[in-house]
């Protein structure tokens, strides 16, 4: 992002840039949960949250109609942090009934910022980075599973219905 003064363009400093829309780069705070769901993510590609590194992204950020087509799904991974730890996992799912500030993220990924027996840790921070993989893998096209982006209740919360 860039503001004009005078005639030269000069660099917001913290701004960040924008891909498609997000504010790449731009530091926010929140909160996160962990899923193990297996099946089909947002993206439209195979995922099972209980092996693999990978992020549920809120329904708030997501600007496409089709979510195989929005910029989430082309390369785009956040990197959260927590007490000194640091992850950056691939965005291939959606959250919906999250809210704009709250991460799910796979069960891995969760484990290692904090134990998962916590179910919900607050204080987190994060960002959108473009990590230029193409953000999802395998087959597209495929439907998503609907993800409910609620913690599971072996976790410690009540599962979403």
């Amino acid at each position: 992002m860039a503001a004009l003064v005078g005639a030269a363009v000069v660099p917001v400093l913290g701004a960040g840039t924008e891909a498609g829309g997000l504010p790449v780069g731009q530091l926010r705070t929140g909160r996160t949960t962990w899923y193990d769901d297996a099946g089909t993510g947002a993206c439209g590609t195979a995922i099972d949250a209980s092996a693999e590194d990978l992020a549920a992204v809120p329904a708030a950020w997501w600007t496409a109609t089709d979510p195989n087509d929005d910029p989430l799904c082309t390369g785009i991974s956040v990197e959260v942090g927590y007490q000194g730890r640091t992850v950056t996992v691939p965005v291939r799912d959606q959250c919906p009934g999250c809210p704009a500030d709250h991460l799910d993220l796979s069960r891995p990924a969760f484990r290692r910022l904090a134990d998962p027996d916590l179910g919900v840790v607050d204080g987190i921070t994060w960002r959108f980075v473009d990590s230029g993989s193409g953000g999802a893998a395998g087959p597209r096209g495929a439907r998503p599973s609907g993800h409910v982006g609620e913690l599971p209740a072996e976790a410690g919360a009540p599962a979403a219905g």
